[in-house]
């Protein structure tokens, strides 16, 4: 049984194994790749940007020309931080060189474990497994001119986002970290890939130290208590969202309530002048048959003022 790519603890052992990340990389990017050292919880100093972060996993190749970077994601789906991480290692290559020119191709791949919370700016939801940034310029036959080469890479193995067309290279990888997560005892993966073969040896919980167990567990509380603490503030987001809503609805209800009371004022108004203007009317008909002011006002309740200047 396979230990679940998206806890931290598992994906860094899989992933800083340089038999892993090289096959990885070949087959995300169809690029032949040699490294000496990979780092986890890399930070630049000094920083590239106003914002302090850290890649899960970072690796420079032995001919130096590229810097290959891997997050693993599983909350706060923000692609804008993502976008910012990938062109501060661009633009940290600028601050110790006297040139605007990069020497380096970066070449990022973000691993995300959950369904995205994320729409496109036409309000349609993000629904893929795989997409890619690439920096290179095209022009309107849509040929691409090649001056830069970074490129990040998305993947989701999340079944909501399965494809049956994905590529053979990708699915291999999306297979694994998606049935890992499942936890099969029994898998069906491509273990003639040889990194794949290495990460299931590597992730077999037969091959799981306890001192790695232990430190995937705690991991895994933190994550589970981030989660219940997210929840606990959407949840009273959601309950002032009620109140808030409820308070509008007295409020409308309280001004519904003075129209329809200002619309009856209005229409006991308009009945009393339309009154007065009967009992004119009449006072002026009575006035023309030659009766007094006296006879006329216990007839009509009219001020004697109002009908002596009829």
């Amino acid at each position: 049984m396979l230990a679940p790519l998206d806890n931290e603890v598992f994906f860094k052992k899989a992933f800083t194994d340089k038999i892993v990340f090289t096959q990885f990389i070949k087959d995300i990017f169809g690029v032949e790749v040699s490294v000496d050292k990979i780092e986890t919880e890399k930070r630049f100093e000094p920083k590239a940007g106003n914002i302090d972060f850290k890649l899960d996993i970072f690796a420079e190749t032995t001919d130096k020309r590229f810097i290959i970077e891997i997050q693993r994601i599983d909350y706060d789906y923000n692609f804008d931080r993502f976008l910012h991480y990938f062109l501060s290692t661009i633009t940290q290559q600028q601050q110790s060189s006297k040139e605007y020119k990069m020497q380096q191709e970066v070449l990022g791949v973000i691993v995300l474990t959950q369904p995205y919370t994320i729409t496109q700016k036409t309000g349609e939801p993000i629904q893929d497994s795989v997409m890619t940034l690439d920096f290179n310029l095209r022009n309107f036959d849509n040929e691409e001119i090649k001056l830069w080469g970074h490129n990040l890479k998305f993947l989701n193995p999340h079944p909501k986002y399965e494809n049956s067309n994905t590529k053979p290279a990708y699915k291999d990888w999306l297979d694994l970290m998606r049935q890992s997560v499942q936890k099969n005892v029994t898998y069906t993966l491509n273990l003639n890939n040889p990194g794949i073969s290495k990460v299931v040896d590597l992730i077999d919980y037969e091959h799981i130290t306890s001192e790695e167990l232990e430190k995937a567990k705690r991991k895994e509380g933190r994550k589970i208590m981030r989660k219940i603490l997210e929840q606990k503030f959407k949840n009273k987001l959601k309950e002032k969202d009620r109140e808030l809503k409820q308070k509008e609805q007295k409020i409308q209800q309280k001004e519904q309530a003075l129209e329809a009371k200002e619309q009856e004022i209005q229409q006991k108004e308009q009945a009393l002048k339309a009154k007065e203007q009967a009992l004119t009317d009449s006072a002026k008909a009575m006035l023309k048959a030659g009766m007094s002011a006296e006879q006329i006002q216990p007839i009509t309740k009219l001020n004697m003022q109002i009908i002596s200047k009829l």
